[in-house]
């Protein structure tokens, strides 16, 4: 029996484990997989629970932005995505204006422009002239807007909860017969150039435990260089806040960029409306070091108050909204004259049967889907068939 596992229990890790569990050989009973997640929390505890959840056809890089978005289109459909994980289609646009004159250090994520080596997205028309805003955007404030450009054109961005979307592949995994297990990877082990399984601490017995694989899957996001110390990749901690507006404030479905002319930050907060009242705000990232694992990251309280303070600024029903979570997370960016990842593909030089999943910047939510297919389809068939990912081969990066 071929003995799979996957380092790692983020979008990546557990959608992977998803269309493993689908594949005909699975089904067959020819194949165990199993995923190791460090967090004691379960799955799901870094960005892939605290992403803001954008899903967009203009998003980095383009190898793999269309795969990706049809297959969240696809699993949506299959498993009443509107329900289960908050999918659904949204505006995206652009917003420059006035609010909080405070200074916000830190580093932008870029989304806007894809990170290192990406592209701005389509602009499209701007709001009316008797309106600088959208007449259904009503939830920002008209006298602190300065101009709103929608930034793609309808279709071609949506939205999931990122938390509820990686528990529910999770979920779907197991219950095809997913085995799963709470430990944190502490070597992967190898012998004659190939993968032999994984070596993890086991947080019930305290004691390091072996598991052997014929094949091992990482997909750690900020946390694989740990076990991969050739991967070069930066941690970026980025902060975010979510918000429930009072019951009766009707927010409409948008996805807003903010820049605040007249403030010197970095850049101005992203801004999710979701459904069930609910609204995620994220601001610009810093380099504090990335600690031993997910479970031990720390929130900045003054940079989740900052991001609040930003969006009170232009939006009423924010300020009157209650603050519900603040948290924080670390997106991993490849460290490459290539540009900023990710990496997808059998790291042969290291070891064969060794693949690698990782390095999607704030991107991996949207591109979670297509890496997740095209690596079962390379871990089970030795080839990637759903798109051409050459570019993202770990041999172009010296690993």
């Amino acid at each position: 029996m071929r003995e799979i596992v996957i380092v790692g229990g983020g979008i990546i890790g557990c959608t992977t484990a998803y269309y493993i569990t689908r594949h005909k050989e699975f089904l067959e009973g020819a194949i165990k997989v199993t995923l190791l997640e460090a967090s004691n929390r379960g799955p799901a505890q870094g960005a892939s629970g605290k992403a803001g959840g954008l899903v967009a056809r203009w998003a980095y890089p383009k190898g793999i932005v269309d795969l990706s978005f049809d297959e969240h289109v696809k699993l949506a459909n299959e498993h009443n995505g509107e329900d289960r994980w908050g999918w659904r289609y949204v505006n995206c646009g652009s917003w420059e204006g006035r609010g909080t004159t405070r200074k916000n250090p830190g580093k932008s994520l870029e989304k806007e422009q894809g990170l290192p080596g990406g592209q701005k997205p389509l602009k499209g028309k701007s709001a009316s002239s008797k309106r600088k805003l959208p007449d259904d955007l009503q939830w920002l404030k008209e006298e602190s807007t300065d101009s709103y450009t929608p930034m793609a054109r309808h279709g071609n961005t949506a939205q999931v909860h990122p938390y509820l979307f990686t528990m529910s592949m999770f979920d779907l995994a197991k219950e095809a017969g997913l085995q799963y297990i709470c430990g944190q990877v502490t070597k992967i082990l190898r012998s004659s150039e190939a993968v032999t399984g994984v070596e993890y601490f086991d947080p019930y017995t305290n004691d390091i435990q072996t598991l052997s694989a014929s094949q091992v899957i990482l997909t750690a996001g900020a946390w694989s260089p740990t076990l991969l110390p050739s991967l070069k990749l930066t941690a970026t901690r980025a902060h975010s806040v979510t918000i429930r507006p009072i019951e009766e404030t009707s927010i409409s479905p948008y996805v807003v960029f903010t820049e605040f002319k007249d403030s010197s930050s970095a850049s101005g907060p992203e801004i999710y409306a979701r459904p069930g009242n609910e609204v995620y705000a994220c601001g610009p990232g810093d380099d504090l070091a990335l600690p031993a694992t997910v479970d031990d990251v720390q929130v900045d309280e003054s940079a989740c108050d900052l991001i609040y303070k930003q969006v009170s600024s232009i939006s009423d029903e924010l300020r009157d909204g209650k603050i519900e979570k603040r948290q924080a997370c670390y997106l991993p960016t490849v460290n490459s004259n290539r540009g900023g990842g990710p990496i997808i593909g059998e790291a042969k030089t290291v070891a064969k049967g060794l693949f690698i999943g990782t390095g999607h910047t704030c991107w991996g939510i949207s591109n979670g889907p297509g890496t997740a297919k095209a690596l079962s389809e390379l871990v089970l068939e030795g080839e990637i068939k759903c798109a051409d990912l050459k570019r993202f081969d770990p041999a172009l990066y010296s690993l």
